[in-house]
């Protein structure tokens, strides 16, 4: 198979993706994120697959699975996985609009990791296009809730990615222009909360305690504990509900994210050690563990996949580098099942989950032909 010859256009890719990034889809609004699947279907029927609906998780969007034409749909065959949700609130289009900026295009979603993911639909599409019958069947799924650690759907994940031979994950190509993931950081989340003592703040300040103070100290603390082998801090905060009150309640998230498990494991000790409580018994700060993603390193079967395209990427011109890259994905669960999984086939871009978020136009049908190229001979 010839990828180069492959009808595949960056612009004319571009102009499809247009409608999903001007379809927002935060995580934390179920319909919106259903909305964006609906839309991503859609184009899979337009293609020939088979698509079924799934309903979200409690408070999350739906999600879908879907099988291009083959003869043979149902047997194992290559998994795409892909989440739709996304880290950018509703009106972000506002101060992140799509728009283009000669090589380069702007907008939430367009890198982590819709132009990707659309990328993938448009690999399938120019094989089927040009007659080119796959080995195994190319299925896809569509998730809700990545971008806040997966803990909706990490079961549909490694149900579905057992049924498979391969996994690509279309996540942005993060580590470089010419580089894929084939391993990721194990990361784990926790739930922090900081207890204080009520008092009226203009009369008797004295006697109560801010648990807003008590975050405030806590964050170097947990933040300092970063080291060589596990990275801490805190991202999320949140307290009080009068400025004339000293607030009891204030709630915190913190992620740490290590290269080896056992590094992380050790680290989740450290943090689950913060926990303590006044001479009374009392809760002074309390710590708990959240979503976890295991550590994926890779194994021969990672490796042999990745040797495949590093081979169709030479054919382009292009000498494929791997690595293991921070920033946990779904390829986590996937990894770790010993399933072969290619990670980072997504979108050359940068700035992710910011205001500046954009990709290069032309990694458009540069990464849909590598992902074409697996599609196309693996078995």
């Amino acid at each position: 198979m010839d990828v180069t010859s492959l009808p595949l256009d960056s612009d004319a890719m571009l102009a499809g993706l247009r409608p999903w990034i001007e379809c927002e889809s935060p995580t934390f609004d179920p319909a919106a994120v259903s909305r964006m699947v609906g839309l991503a279907a859609d184009r899979l029927r337009a293609l020939g697959a088979r698509v079924e609906h799934i309903p979200g998780p409690p408070g999350l969007g739906d999600c879908a699975r879907a099988v291009f034409p083959h003869p043979r749909p149902d047997a194992p065959g290559v998994l795409v996985m892909a989440h739709l949700d996304t880290v950018h609130p509703h009106g972000t289009l506002e101060h992140l609009p799509f728009r283009r900026d000669g090589a380069f295009c702007t907008g939430p979603g367009i890198c982590d990791m819709k132009g990707g993911t659309y990328a993938a639909f448009e690999a399938a599409r120019a094989l089927a296009e040009v007659g080119h019958e796959t080995p195994l069947p190319i299925h896809v799924l569509l998730t809700s809730d990545e971008e806040i650690g997966t803990p909706g759907t990490r079961a549909l994940i490694e149900a579905e990615a057992r049924k498979h031979k391969y996994v690509l994950v279309p996540e942005p190509g993060l580590m470089g222009p010419d580089a894929v993931c084939t391993g990721r950081y194990a990361i784990a989340r926790y739930n922090l909360t900081a207890h204080g003592r009520a008092s009226h703040a203009g009369i008797r300040l004295k006697a109560g305690r801010s648990a807003i103070r008590q975050m405030a100290e806590m964050i170097p603390r947990i933040e300092a504990m970063t080291n060589e082998d596990c990275t801490y801090s805190v991202g999320v905060v949140n307290g009080g509900t009068w400025v004339n009150c000293v607030a009891t309640v204030c709630h915190g998230e913190a992620l740490s994210m290590a290269k080896r498990q056992s590094d992380l494991d050790r680290g989740i000790a450290r943090m689950l050690a913060l926990s303590a409580k006044d001479a009374d018994g009392a809760p002074r700060f309390d710590v708990t563990l959240g979503v976890v993603r295991p550590v994926w390193e890779p194994d021969a079967g990672t490796l042999a996949l990745y040797e495949r395209a590093r081979r169709i990427a030479s054919t382009m011109g292009i000498d494929l580098t791997h690595g293991s890259a921070g920033g946990g994905s779904d390829a986590n669960f996937t990894g770790a099942l010993g399933i072969p999984t290619l990670d980072g086939l997504g979108l050359d871009g940068e700035k992710v989950h910011t205001l500046h978020e954009y990709i290069e136009v032309e990694s458009l049908g540069r990464r849909a032909r590598l992902m074409a190229g697996l599609m196309a001979e693996l078995d």
